[in-house]
């Protein structure tokens, strides 16, 4: 290992925290004003370890006689041969010590959309909250026209929208160094329209081909919408980690997805979220063959048979009840 050595100070996660130059060896290590790098960490020895050449140009820490010890790989250890990588806990302080030839990782490429910050994607974002509260309440509005409703219904998801993409953009600037608010109101934004645009389009296609299970398991999208989201939020934070990130919004998305499918079962007796297609649209819109009237009452004939079996089980049941009395 070639001389200068670099000592470093590991956060929990890995990061470094601080990083300090050392020309020649030994090195001295401990909480004292006389050692070549100072701990301030009250766990460990005023001369706590020394780093020094092992014979065979490496580098081996040795611990001076602390109370607390070296940690290496969970156990304590007297003297401990350093790589490049070998991560040594002194008392709550984990540091790793590099020579100046050490290989690095090759330079990442830059996916932070550095063009794409500030007021634009915060207006953009604002914008797409607003259009989409209020076609969602056109959508369910049977009454006469209400400026005063509209902009209150405008005016919450803003304020929801704001409060979401705040609470993201503190988590960005305490994991990331930068808030990045307008960034995470345009995917909230976007979020929101995905949601709009799966409502109207699968009800659509649901009435216009007979799909029913678009309508009966429509809840599901929107839990995939919402963990797609997150995924983008955790991307915009630390978009150095998107494979993790993509595992945890699977793993989430599974989790709503059980959690609906349970609720649905325990609330009304059947996985789906409802029983027939109740979003109706005008017959123009309808593609799917029509069914003839000598089938339609086939089917009912059929239900009504098995209605009745049902009924004869629970009458029988119910007078072997009284008979037992």
């Amino acid at each position: 290992m070639k001389a200068p050595y670099y000592i470093e100070i590991l956060a929990a996660n890995g990061d470094v925290e601080r990083r300090q130059r050392i020309d020649a060896l030994p090195i001295r290590i401990g909480r004292g004003y006389d050692n070549d790098f100072i701990l301030d960490d009250a766990h460990t020895a005023p001369a706590h370890a020394i780093v020094e050449d092992d014979g065979t140009g490496g580098l081996l820490l040795r611990d001076l006689g602390s109370q607390n010890g070296v940690i290496h790989l969970g156990q304590r250890q007297a003297q401990v041969a350093l790589g490049g990588n070998s991560i040594v806990r002194l008392g709550h302080t984990r540091l790793r010590v590099r020579a100046s030839d050490h290989p690095v990782a090759p330079e990442l490429s830059d996916t932070t959309m550095h063009n794409w910050e500030g007021l634009r994607p915060a207006m953009t974002g604002l914008a797409m909250i607003g259009a989409s509260a209020a076609f969602s309440n056109w959508l369910g509005d049977a009454e006469a026209f209400d400026p005063i409703s509209y902009l209150m219904v405008i005016a919450s998801a803003l304020g929801a929208g704001l409060v979401w993409a705040a609470i993201w953009a503190v988590a960005n600037r305490l994991f990331g160094h930068t808030a990045r608010f307008g960034r995470h109101l345009f995917i909230i934004g976007c979020g929101l329209l995905a949601m709009e645009a799966w409502e109207l389009g699968s009800n659509v296609a649901a009435y216009a081909f007979s799909l029913e299970v678009l309508t009966r398991y429509g809840r599901h999208m929107f839990i995939v919408i919402v963990c797609a989201m997150i995924y983008y939020h955790l991307c915009t934070i630390k978009p150095q980690h998107p494979r993790r990130f993509g595992l945890v919004s699977v793993v989430l998305a599974i989790i709503g997805s059980t959690l609906i499918l349970l609720s649905n079962l325990q609330i009304s007796g059947r996985l789906a979220d409802e029983l027939y297609m109740s979003a109706i649209y005008p017959p123009a819109l309808r593609l799917s063959p029509d069914h003839a009237t000598d089938a339609f009452f086939r089917d009912a004939a059929a239900l009504q048979r098995g209605a009745d079996a049902e009924r004869g089980k629970s009458s029988r049941g119910e007078a072997d009840d009284d008979g037992d009395e």
